[in-house]
């Protein structure tokens, strides 16, 4: 096979010369007294949605490594430029406040200002707006970067630092340190360790969060961590079966089912249950291709490794053995390699591995449930709860179940529930805080209390 690309990486793990000086770049504003970097976050913007049309410089999509269809890395590409500009225009509004005193010779304000150096750890399946999404509200709020990118995928990240360049953004602003797999671990604890790094940004699994979490302890730092999901997809008998199907087929095999938010549990209700299920295998047969990325009618590409892909066979034959029907799909592809069929298991219960881990690939298992209470209960019964889908028609039941689910992000009758202007995170085990929105800018800033006194 031909190699895509080459990436030299840090010659050691010791990051501490992209670390050191971040505090005070050329430019970089100490406070929220003045805008900071932030409009130079909107300026970027522009290059990285010219990088994806042709005649243009190579951009941060698609990224070689990550088996992303070029239509589908070409969206990403436009998906990470709106956290720039939101963020960019956002950072007008990161206001203090004035708080009436209880004392008359006194007056209190409250300031926003950075937290600092900001260190960004990033994952493979979205290489660019990861990045985006984190490192735009570090700009909004005034921090400096330090980047770490997935091994698999750090192309999109030293692009991303091309086009910061183009648009003005000052040198020590935004930083890379490409590693290899055997340095990752060694990275990663300089970042959580080092006392300039003030924040730490991680997106990945739970188990490396929880380490991370323990190294960050050390120095008491901030941190945000959107780790792994486990997304149940309800669908009740008052659901529009049509639009469910639409919403399960983006929500389960959008980059191949290798999204932390995609659908991994669907937990269907026994009278719309074989109605379903025969439709949505129609959908999965009729509008997913696997294939070559740059063929414009591929929508499925490989899985990022073997590993991968032994994850989904070993769920699907856990299931089969113990009862489960495969309807479509259930094998690797002809295509060989990490290419796998788009997979949909019917007569599925919760004590198969696909119903209580996270497969992370391109494999729909469907429970049958009789009663709200009880589709309610199986969605809550996982450890994580980032995101969570239901369809129903029913406005009494849609507000029960959106308050009811423990997740950070509900998505009623619809499939594709995230973008800039809006919170994503998690709760239980699926990590700390959130990002996009203007919360997630308030991930980047300290508050300051002023009291006057004496007037």
């Amino acid at each position: 096979m031909r190699e895509a690309a080459l990436c030299q990486r840090s010659p050691s793990p010791h990051t501490g010369l992209f670390i050191g000086g971040r505090r005070e770049p050329a430019g970089a504003a100490p406070s929220r007294v003045t805008q900071g970097p932030g409009r130079s976050g909107g300026l970027a913007a522009g290059p990285v949605r010219g990088s994806i049309f042709p005649g243009t410089r190579p951009g941060p999509g698609p990224a070689p490594g990550s088996g992303k269809p070029l239509k589908e890395a070409q969206g990403e590409v436009l998906y990470s430029a709106s956290f720039l500009e939101w963020f960019a225009e956002e950072a007008r509004r990161v206001y203090g406040d004035i708080i009436p005193a209880s004392g008359k010779d006194r007056r209190i304000l409250v300031l926003k200002q950075p937290v600092g150096v900001a260190a960004v750890i990033t994952p493979w399946n979205f290489p660019s707006a990861m990045i985006t999404r984190k490192v735009g509200a570090a700009l909004a709020a005034g921090c400096t970067v330090v980047v770490k990118p997935a091994e698999d995928t750090p192309l999109s990240a030293l692009a991303l630092g091309e086009l910061a360049n183009q648009a003005g953004i000052p040198a020590g602003v935004y930083n890379v340190v490409p590693c290899s797999r055997q340095q990752a671990p060694a990275v990663g604890e300089v970042l959580c360790t080092d006392p300039s790094v003030a924040k730490i940004s991680f997106t990945g699994s739970t188990a490396t969060g929880k380490i991370l979490l323990k190294l960050a302890a050390g120095t008491v730092k901030r941190v945000s961590m959107e780790l792994g999901g486990h997304a149940p997809f309800i669908v009740f008998d008052s659901a529009n079966v049509d639009r469910a199907v639409a919403g399960a087929l983006v929500s389960k095999y959008r980059n191949t089912g290798q999204t932390c938010v995609c659908a991994n549990r669907f937990l269907v209700q026994k009278g719309i249950h074989d109605k379903f299920v025969e439709k949505f295998a129609k959908a999965i047969e009729r509008e997913l291709h696997v294939g070559n990325g740059f063929d414009a009618k591929t929508t499925q590409g490989p899985l990022i490794n073997e590993k991968a892909v032994e994850k989904v066979e070993r769920h699907i034959s856990d299931a089969v053995s113990q009862g489960a029907s495969i309807v479509t799909g259930g094998k690797r592809h002809s295509l060989g390699k990490n290419f796998f069929e788009p997979t949909l298991l019917s007569n599925v219960t919760t004590k198969m591995l696909c119903t209580q881990e996270e497969t992370f690939g391109p494999l729909a298992p469907v429970i049958k449930f009789e009663t709200e209470e009880e589709a309610v209960a199986i969605a809550n019964a996982a450890n994580v709860g980032l995101a969570g889908y239901f369809y129903s028609e029913d406005p009494a039941q849609i507000w029960r179940v959106a308050e009811q689910l423990e997740v950070g992000m509900v998505g009623v009758n619809e499939g594709i529930i995230s973008s800039a202007e809006s919170p994503f995170g998690g709760v239980k085990e699926s990590g700390l805080g959130r990002e996009g929105s203007k919360y997630g800018i308030d991930e980047y800033l300290e508050i300051k209390y002023i009291c006057f006194g004496g007037l």
